[in-house]
């Protein structure tokens, strides 16, 4: 990215936040344990491994289950589990190459613990009640597997899935074949904060189930969003939407030919899977809408429908829009755009 740009974007970044209020968090306490996973189990003594992985659980009472069981997915490991073992052994031999990597993209990890502290005063400030997990652990597991969840007491940060968008594993056919240039492009560790906050506010409004309309599962998302974009008032808006700039631009430009294309093609209110995922799932782009837009653009629609709406109700909480139909405020918002 060229200086200029860099600038740019910056100063967007600051005029911004002077528009959205944004509160004064700095004197809310957090309390928040960075914990370097990756760096003990990989030191294992894998010709020991039952005792090393005993002393581990020792450190890590409750993330190593989580992390055999869930992130791994081991059906199980016992003194009589060979298989398991094995191929747990082999894993760290095949992904040492990755921790190594890992090791100097997150040499220094604490410009990542300011900004997660920082979005986590922000969600103890919109939401007082919740409890905030006590650690941020960091694990390198599969590649083709999770990365970043809240397991029972930690935000859980997988490492191998923000090494940077060119990293060269990444990069690689077998790379591609699983994460394609439009997600990979997103594996850095400015998505580390985003995610942990996304899940966050996913723990504190579980999703539901169910068969929706088009514009309710829009406004769904775009209440997440909306949300999202209040807790990390100093992320860039092209980090939460994972939207690029020119994706982003291109959508607020063309709002009224967005919106048109939903109405005019009865899509609002079609509660079909096939005909609507494309709208709400990742894709390079949306192919209906040209190849320069993004994809899941029913996301940004939502967005657009819940900040109207709430343009209309500046009393309404973040807790309290989390709990609204979605279809109340749809029809409240008068959503026109020009």
């Amino acid at each position: 990215m060229k200086r200029t740009a860099l600038a740019f974007l910056l100063l967007a970044g600051l005029f911004s936040c002077k528009d959205k209020n944004v509160p004064d968090v700095s004197k809310i306490k957090v309390d928040l344990s960075v914990r370097r996973f990756e760096q003990d189990f990989f030191a294992i003594d894998t010709n020991q491994m039952m005792a090393s992985l005993n002393q581990l659980g020792e450190k890590y009472p409750l993330f190593l289950g989580d992390y055999l069981f869930n992130i791994m997915e081991l059906p199980g490991i016992s003194d009589t589990s060979t298989q398991e073992l094995v191929l747990l052994k082999k894993f760290i031999n095949d992904y040492r190459p990755v921790k190594d990597s890992a090791d100097k993209v997150f040499r220094n990890f604490s410009a990542v613990e300011k900004d997660v502290k920082k979005g986590l005063q922000f969600i103890k400030y919109y939401f007082p009640a919740y409890k905030t997990p006590p650690q941020l652990i960091t694990y390198i597991g599969p590649m083709e597997g999770y990365s970043d969840v809240i397991t029972r007491d930690a935000l859980a940060v997988g490492l191998q899935l923000h090494m940077g968008s060119n990293y060269s594993l990444y990069r690689s056919s077998l790379g591609q074949s699983v994460f394609p240039d439009y997600i990979s492009r997103r594996f850095t560790p400015d998505y580390i904060v985003v995610n942990c906050m996304k899940n966050i506010i996913n723990d504190i409004a579980p999703e539901k189930g169910g068969s929706k309309p088009l514009v309710e599962l829009m406004v769904e998302s775009g209440k997440r969003l909306y949300v999202l974009d209040k807790v990390l008032p100093f992320v860039e808006d092209t980090l939460k939407t994972g939207y690029t700039a020119a994706q982003l631009k291109g959508c607020y430009e063309n709002e009224g030919k967005i919106w048109n294309f939903f109405l005019t093609n009865n899509l609002l209110y079609n509660i079909e899977p096939v005909n609507i995922k494309s709208y709400m799932e990742e894709a390079p782009n949306t192919p209906e809408l040209g190849d320069r837009s993004p994809g899941a653009i029913g996301v940004f629609v939502g967005w657009q429908i819940v900040k109207k709406y709430m343009s209309k109700h500046e009393g309404l909480s973040l807790n309290e829009l989390l709990n609204t139909d979605a279809k109340k405020i749809f029809e409240e918002s008068k959503y026109r755009p020009g």
